[in-house]
């Protein structure tokens, strides 16, 4: 990789690494231990998720207008955001660190180059994973570097540095720089560079998101968009499909890319019976986050949850297959918007018109399985997530969702709503959908062998399903005939749609959207 290092910050990092040799650095500074299967697992402490309320966005001009500011976009002054970038360059200027230099982004007009520069080796790793390795051509267009720091073991001072706790993340987006300080947890590394995707995209007309990405034997890409827990990486890794990505994506007039180079899976009750290309992934390179491994033959116990339901493994693009080379396809011709409802009360599969698609894109409406934020009950309550990732999103909903308006109507793009949670009974009644009946509703979706003009309307929720599904029982498509006590449905079902109108009051859309949802 051409590199030039006359803004070099610390003379005795260790720049770009390989990724062996960032394993051995590992084990030798005792940052992590290897697994039976050769992925090292580390152990991040007691923050095993991200921390919204340590976030923050430096108000500036380019952002004070255009920021949707509040409790997810918390706006500190960049004065503050200085002088504590100061104190955590000065910190790690003696720490001997890992600095790698690598692209966000793979589209070639839209990347942007990164340089991390991390106390931990393993986080290093982390970033060489999860970010887009470079041999050659690094930054060829000559952009900006963005800067991230990430020092976990540097402890804030609420009173001196005006942060909420021990620890932080800050995007300033005029001097293009990322601090992480005070916290081991590696998501939000990956999740700090998407929110800066998310708000630098939408200038140039690409909607950025928060969905999986493949593409099937017939070149046709299908997304899915979800929050965690919901199915994204479990249902993109399909072995008759050829993967794109799993987290995150650009959605551009001719092409979807993804903004990554790896992926980041929920491991929590991980078998290779239900996500074989999931499982065989966890090798040599990977990294193991929280998972419990056994004190004698270090195998891996993915049912454990002793440190988190979070538990996490990262792992480069190049240990799955079939994986799509370029990093990227054409538009999508499929959408599939995954919720996990904790109710029962939704089908399996539903087909959304633009409007429809535009409603539940706003809503964004799941429930908390294994959350990534700190201090998650994991109670499986229901929740709602504006676009799927509102925790990432620093620009108001509106922006991104007439974004995919545009997009599905210019592509005729078909969406669908799947419900990956409750069946026959809310969450403690209920089972939960097998990972194999979804499989087989989103096969028969891609092959178009579901008779779009054959439908049942469900008037109370406002939502249209097929009749039948060739491999799915047609008992399960109307939900409340998967119910024993019909009216516990009913009154499930009005419970669910006063949530839903509860939270769509929030937004400020049209009249025809408004109306796409429950009546």
């Amino acid at each position: 990789m051409a590199a030039n290092y006359d803004d070099v910050l610390y003379s005795g990092s260790r720049f770009n690494l390989s990724s062996p040799c960032l394993v051995e650095q590992v084990i030798q500074n005792g940052e992590g231990n290897f697994a039976s299967n050769g992925a090292l697992v580390v152990n991040t402490g007691e923050r095993t998720g991200r921390s919204p309320r340590d976030r923050f966005i430096v108000e500036e001009p380019s952002t004070s207008k255009k920021v949707d500011w509040g409790e997810v976009n918390q706006p500190i002054a960049q004065s503050t955001f200085n002088q504590l970038w100061a104190r955590v360059s000065n910190y790690l200027s003696s720490a001997n660190c890992y600095v790698q230099e690598l692209h966000v982004g793979a589209d070639p007009e839209h990347y942007l180059p990164l340089r991390v520069t991390a106390e931990y080796a393993w986080h290093a790793l982390f970033a060489r994973n999860m970010f887009i390795q470079l041999e050659q051509d690094y930054n060829p267009k000559h952009k900006p570097v963005w800067q991230v720091l990430c020092a976990p073991n540097f402890v804030c001072d609420p009173a001196r540095d005006g942060v909420n706790s021990e620890c932080t993340v800050m995007i300033d987006f005029s001097q293009k720089s990322v601090l992480i300080a005070g916290m081991r947890y590696a998501g939000e590394l990956k999740k700090a560079m998407f929110s800066v995707l998310n708000f630098v995209l939408p200038e140039f007309d690409v909607l950025p998101m928060h969905c999986s990405a493949n593409i099937d034997d017939r070149g046709r890409v299908a997304l899915f968009f979800g929050l965690s827990g919901t199915g994204k990486t479990t249902l993109s890794a399909d072995p008759n499909c050829a993967l794109i990505g799993d987290d995150e994506h650009g959605w551009a007039v001719g092409g979807v890319f993804n903004f990554e180079g790896g992926c980041y899976a929920k491991c929590i009750n991980l078998s290779r019976e239900n996500e074989p290309l999931i499982y065989d992934a966890l090798r040599y390179g990977s990294i193991l986050e929280n998972v419990v491994i056994d004190v004698d033959t270090r195998e891996p116990d993915y049912e454990d949850s002793f440190f988190t339901e979070n538990t996490r493994a990262c792992y480069p693009r190049t240990l799955i297959e079939p994986r799509v080379l370029e990093n990227r396809g054409p538009e999508p011709q499929t959408v599939f918007f995954l919720t996990c409802d904790v109710s029962g009360v939704l089908p399996p599969v539903s087909i959304l018109s633009p409007q429809a698609a535009a409603y539940h894109f706003l809503l964004g409406y799941t429930a908390k399985v294994g959350s990534t934020e700190v201090g998650s009950t994991e109670a499986y309550s229901a929740t709602f997530s504006a676009c799927f990732g509102a925790a990432f999103l620093p620009r108001p909903p509106k922006d991104y969702s007439e974004l995919l308006v545009r997009r599905i109507k210019a592509q005729n793009t078909q969406v669908f709503l799947i419900n990956t949670g409750w069946t026959s009974g809310g969450y403690g009644v209920g089972e939960r959908f097998r990972i194999p009946i979804t499989r087989s509703i989103i096969k028969e979706v891609r092959a178009g062998r579901i008779d779009l003009t054959k439908t049942q309307h469900l008037p109370n929720l406002n939502l249209d399903i097929p009749i039948s599904i060739q491999g799915v029982d047609s008992a399960l498509l109307n939900p409340r005939n998967t119910w024993k006590d019909k009216d516990a449905y009913d009154q499930a079902e009005a419970t669910l749609i006063s949530k839903f109108k509860e939270n769509f009051a929030n937004f400020d859309v049209s009249a025809e959207t408004s109306a796409a949802g429950p009546r």
